[in-house]
C-alpha cells in the first residue's frame, strides 16, 4: 500500500472530495475551525477548471446586464477582499472596453453598468476616453468605427496557485490533503447516515476505508456522480470554455481588453458574448468560449478547431494591423464549468453561474459558482454541514483567509517585486524558497515571470507526482513557453533531480507523458481540414470572417 494511504489515520470529522478551488476553500476554513479534515482529489490538485480559467477575479459585468445584481455584489466584495489579503497572487488589472459604432453595447449602457460596479466596490474606478485617447492607450486597436471606450479595474490571479496556497496552508495548520486519491464509495449505516468513505490510489488502485460522519462533495462537474440532483428539473450542464495563449511580443497589449465578438449570434453556433484579452505571467490569454461538453469528464478537455476559429476571428478583427495567425499561438487551455441548468433552450451563456447546496444525511454537495466567490461557496457549504459536524466551540473562522505579508515574511527577506510575487504564490514557503536559492536561480525563465528557483521548491514540497503537475500547475511554464518548454527540460531535470529522485527510465517516461499531455490537451488541433461545424456558413463568413468588418 502507498505510504500516503498506509499512514492515513482512520477517523476524520470531515472528508472533502475535490481538490479544485471550492474544495480547497472548504478545506482551509474547516481546518481553521479546529476540525479534523481530509481532502482527496482523484487527479492532481487544481487539475480541472481551477487551473484552466480566464485567470480573472472579477465581479462579472455581464451579470448586471442579466439582472443578477446580488451575484455581482458578492463577486465584487470578494474581489476587494482578495486584493487586500493576497498581494502578489491577486493583483489589480486595468481593462479597456472599446466601443464601435453599431456593434455591442453603447456608451450610456456601459456607463450605467460601470457606475453600478463602482458603487458596489465603494470607489470610482472607471473613466471614458474618446477614440483618439483610447487609441493612444492601445495603438494596435482597430480604428474603423471606433467611437471611444472605457477604462476600469478588475483583478487577476494565478488560479492554480490560489488553490495550492489554500491547500498547503491548511495542511500546515493540521489538515491532510492527498492528490491522486479517489473517493470510490460513500458508505452509510442502516439509517442512511454517512459513516465512511473508501479511498483508492488513482494509479496503484490500492484502497482503504476511513470513518467520517460528514462528506462534502465539491467535485464540480462530477457532483451528480455522488449525489444526483434532488430537483428533477435542475441538473449540471458541463460547459467548455477555451482560451488561446500568445506571447506579449506577438500581442503587445498594455491592458486587458474586453470586447463583444463581431460575429452575429444567429449566424454561428456560439452566442454573441464578451471576449477577453488578458496579459498574464508575461503572455496574453485570449478567451473564452462557452459550449456544451458531452465527452468523458475524466479525459482532459482540449480546444476544438471551431473554437480556435472563433477566437482568432475576434482577435484579428480587434487587432488587424498585427497580422496574428494561429501559428503564433503558444498554447491553449480548456476547462469544464459546472453550471446548473433548468433545461429548455437556453444558450450556454444564458445559464446561471450561481451555486447550490444539496444536503442528505451527512453528504453535502456544493456545485456551480465562480472562482471569485470561492469563499462564499465554502462558507455556505460549511453552514449546511454544521448540524452533522462536532461542536469545536469555535466561532466563524476569523478573517482574513490568508496571513498578511508581514506575518509571512522573515525579517531577512527583502520585499522586492519578485519577493511579493513569491509570497503571494507560496505563502510562508517563500522564505525557504528565497533563502535556499542561488543568485542565478532567482532569475526568470525567459518569456515568463517564473523564477528558476520555483521549480525545485515546488517539486520538493508540493506533492508533485508527475512532471505535468510541476510544469502545468505548480508553475505554468508549460503554457507560457513554446513547445511546452521542451528546450528547458534538460535544465529542469538537472535542478529537480535532488528532490525528484527518479531514475533515468522514470525521467524519460515522465517527459514522454508530459509532452503527450501537452500535445493532446494544451495545443491547437490540426488545421488541415476545415471544421465541420463551419461548413454550413456562407463563404464570406469563413476564414477569415473578419474581412466583413475591415
Amino acid at each position: 500500500m502507498s505510504a500516503a494511504l498506509e499512514n492515513l489515520k482512520a477517523d476524520w470529522d470531515l472528508v472533502v472530495i475535490g481538490g479544485g478551488i471550492t474544495g480547497a476553500g472548504i478545506f482551509r476554513e474547516t481546518v481553521r475551525m479546529g476540525l479534523s479534515v481530509l481532502l482527496v482529489e482523484q487527479q492532481d490538485f487544481a487539475w480541472g477548471t481551477s487551473s484552466r480559467s480566464s485567470k480573472l477575479v472579477h465581479g462579472g459585468l455581464r451579470y448586471l446586464k442579466e439582472g443578477r445584481i446580488f451575484l455581482t455584489r458578492d463577486a465584487v466584495r470578494e474581489r476587494e477582499r482578495l486584493l487586500a489579503e493576497a498581494p502578489g497572487l491577486v493583483e489589480l488589472l486595468g481593462f479597456l472596453v472599446p466601443i464601435y459604432k453599431g456593434r455591442g453595447p453603447g456608451k450610456w449602457t456601459l456607463e450605467a453598468g460601470l457606475s453600478l460596479y463602482d458603487l458596489i466596490a465603494k470607489k470610482r474606478q472607471h473613466k471614458y476616453y474618446d477614440a483618439e485617447k483610447l487609441a493612444a492607450l492601445e495603438p494596435h486597436l482597430n480604428q474603423k468605427g471606433l467611437v471611444g471606450g472605457f477604462h476600469f479595474f478588475d483583478a487577476q490571479v494565478d488560479d492554480a496557485r490560489l488553490v495550492l496556497r489554500l491547500i498547503f496552508e491548511a495542511e500546515a495548520a493540521g489538515g491532510c490533503a492527498l492528490n491522486y486519491t479517489a473517493a470510490k464509495t460513500i458508505h452509510r449505516n442502516d439509517s442512511g447516515e454517512v459513516e465512511g468513505v473508501t479511498l483508492e490510489d488513482s494509479e496503484t488502485h490500492e484502497s482503504r476505508f476511513v470513518s467520517t460522519g460528514v462528506v462534502i462533495n465539491a467535485t464540480g462537474c462530477w457532483a451528480e456522480h455522488f449525489h444526483p440532483s434532488p430537483d428533477p428539473k435542475v441538473h449540471l450542464r458541463p460547459l467548455r470554455g477555451s482560451h488561446l495563449i500568445f506571447s506579449r511580443k506577438t500581442l503587445p497589449v498594455g491592458h486587458a481588453v474586453s470586447f463583444v465578438h463581431p460575429v452575429d449570434e444567429r449566424a454561428i453556433f456560439l452566442v454573441e458574448r464578451a471576449i477577453f484579452l488578458v496579459p498574464w505571467e508575461g503572455a496574453v490569454i485570449v478567451g473564452t468560449t462557452d459550449l456544451d461538453y458531452r465527452e468523458d469528464l475524466s479525459r482532459e478537455p482540449a480546444i476544438s478547431a471551431d473554437e480556435v476559429n472563433y477566437l482568432m476571428t475576434g482577435l484579428q478583427t480587434l487587432f488587424p494591423s498585427l497580422d496574428i495567425s494561429e501559428k503564433d499561438c503558444i498554447s491553449a487551455i480548456s476547462g469544464i464549468r459546472p453550471v446548473l441548468s433548468k433545461g429548455g433552450n437556453r444558450s450556454p451563456s444564458e445559464e446561471s453561474r450561481e451555486h447550490v447546496v444539496w444536503k442528505d444525511k451527512g453528504l453535502l454537495t456544493i456545485t456551480g459558482g465562480k472562482l471569485t466567490t470561492f469563499r462564499k461557496l465554502a462558507m455556505d457549504a460549511i453552514k449546511a454541514a454544521m448540524e452533522f459536524l462536532p461542536d469545536t466551540g469555535a466561532d466563524r473562522p476569523p478573517e482574513p483567509v490568508f496571513p498578511t505579508l508581514s506575518e509571512l515574511r522573515e525579517e531577512s527577506v527583502e520585499l522586492s517585486t519578485e519577493a511579493r510575487r513569491l509570497f503571494g504564490r507560496y505563502g510562508a514557503g517563500a522564505n525557504l524558497l528565497i533563502s535556499s536559492a542561488g543568485t542565478e536561480s532567482l532569475k526568470p525563465i525567459p518569456g515568463t515571470h517564473t523564477l528558476w528557483a520555483e521549480l525545485p521548491y515546488a517539486a520538493g514540497h508540493e506533492q508533485v507526482r508527475h512532471l505535468d503537475d510541476l510544469l502545468l500547475r505548480r508553475v505554468r511554464i508549460g503554457l507560457l513557453v513554446p513547445d511546452g518548454a521542451r528546450e528547458y527540460l534538460p535544465r529542469i531535470k538537472k535542478i529537480c533531480r535532488p528532490v525528484l529522485p527518479w531514475n533515468r527510465r522514470k525521467w524519460k517516461r515522465e517527459i514522454d507523458r508530459y509532452m503527450d499531455i501537452r500535445q493532446r490537451a494544451y495545443s491547437l488541433p490540426s488545421t488541415e481540414t476545415e471544421p465541420e461545424r463551419f461548413k454550413f456558413l456562407p463563404g464570406w463568413m469563413r476564414a477569415p470572417i473578419r474581412r466583413v468588418f475591415h
